[in-house]
């Protein structure tokens, strides 16, 4: 039985790895923080439960796991210090909190930001590969912007669920969803302009960021209206989208808490 709990914030760049969930004779995130858990943990019996997953190649400024242990952890920030020495350059912990016994990771209430970074018209610098998507096609930008505040409120969002099924929960509310020009992320081998779509909700379902991404950049090429996004979030539509974007742009920018369990 485990006695102590903590929420460990940490950000890691996905390109490398596959997804968050531990896969056999795959490298996953939860399966290198684990590894290093258990080094610098010792005999301290532990075991770790991620806020959620994400595909591979998707990577995180800021995501989160609850660690349970048996004995507590006596100098956190001797902790955290031990515990980035020890994962790979690609992970880094941000902190260490301890959390109430009835703090759940998965149920309590929290809102998470994403962010899909990309740039258009060109071949750009390799070293962009790893966080932004390269779309070679020519995009309408505006009507990307206008297509993007469709998807804000509470909507059917079957047809941008992978696989969906009744049981899914399709209905969601986004509140947050906006196409701007990106000026979060920079590097000196970033094309001049690149650009984010930012989405808030409580929760997404499986490729269904990718799959709006997808639809916009559709709408962006002349392949579809606005007309056809309206129509794919009304109950009843029964089409499901196709275009899944790539999953490198994607970036899990944040979540937020709310520390009192529902």
């Amino acid at each position: 039985m485990h006695k102590y709990f903590y929420l460990v914030k940490i950000q890691f760049l996905g390109y490398r790895f596959h997804g968050w969930q531990k896969q056999p004779k795959l490298k996953t995130i939860h399966r290198m923080v684990d590894r290093t858990l258990k080094y610098v943990l010792g005999e301290n019996t532990f075991k770790s439960l991620g806020a959620g997953r994400t595909d591979a190649m998707v990577s995180a400024e800021s995501a989160a796991f609850e660690l349970f242990l048996q004995e507590p952890i006596t100098d956190i920030e001797a902790f955290l210090k031990d515990f980035n020495i020890n994962l790979p350059q690609d992970i880094r912990a941000l902190s260490v909190e301890e959390v109430a016994q009835d703090f759940n990771i998965i149920q309590n209430s929290k809102q998470k930001e994403y962010h899909y970074l990309f740039a258009y018209g060109d071949k750009f610098h390799p070293f962009c590969a790893p966080i932004m998507t390269t779309f070679l096609d020519d995009l309408d930008i505006k009507s990307m912007q206008k297509g993007a505040r469709l998807f804000e409120g509470r909507h059917n969002f079957k047809a941008y669920c992978y696989k969906s099924s009744e049981k899914n929960k399709t209905f969601r509310t986004i509140e947050k969803s906006e196409l701007i020009e990106n000026s979060v992320y920079t590097a000196n081998f970033f094309p001049e302009k690149s650009y984010l779509l930012k989405l808030k909700s409580s929760g997404f379902g499986r490729n269904q960021i990718r799959l709006m991404m997808g639809t916009l950049v559709e709408l962006g090429r002349g392949d579809r209206d606005l007309n056809s996004i309206r129509e794919s979030l009304e109950e009843g539509y029964e089409t499901s989208m196709v275009y899944i974007a790539p999953a490198s742009g994607l970036i899990l920018h944040s979540i937020d808490f709310n520390q009192k369990s529902d």
